[in-house]
């Protein structure tokens, strides 16, 4: 298990480092940085505003503020998915930005949070107001359980 985490460690830095070319969108001045200008203005904000709870999420959603990407790939969402997420998997998110709507935030999930992660570093790099699900898909599900179910989706 320490060994699988490190290779998942590994892969999130090489794909951080990757992304130093990538032009984005500073989230407090909406001005276009690259990733290691992201990085030297990384605070304790910026981690806070990058991670949403289940509660939060439900809210916006409800309130049509947020859209839910699930970024996994397609045979996960084929044999389990969550009916009100849209499915772009994680390697066709950047031929597939322009389904995004700017004027919502955009929360990444995907089952533990480590491709959710990457997805919302990349969509903030472009420009995206972004966060990722703290809880993963697995929490979400859940949470979203019985009356709770019931009740959400009398809402949306």
């Amino acid at each position: 298990m320490v060994y699988g985490m490190k290779i998942v460690n590994n892969f999130t830095l090489f794909i951080l480092i990757s992304f130093s070319t990538i032009l984005g969108q500073n989230t407090t001045k909406g001005e276009n940085v690259e990733f290691s200008d992201y990085l030297k203005n990384f605070n304790y904000q910026e981690r806070k505003d990058m991670k949403i709870d289940v509660e939060p999420l439900l809210a916006l959603l409800i309130e049509e503020k947020a859209e839910l990407i699930d970024i996994r790939f397609t045979e996960e969402v084929e044999t389990w998915g969550v009916s009100f997420s849209k499915n772009i998997p994680l390697n066709e998110l950047p031929n597939r930005l322009s389904e995004l709507d700017k004027n919502k935030i955009i929360v990444t999930v995907c089952p533990h949070m480590d491709r959710a992660s990457i997805a919302r570093q990349y969509l903030t790099l472009n420009g995206f107001k972004s966060k990722y699900l703290t809880v993963g898909l697995l929490g979400l599900v859940e949470y979203l359980r019985g009356d709770k179910a019931k009740d959400f989706v009398k809402k949306i």
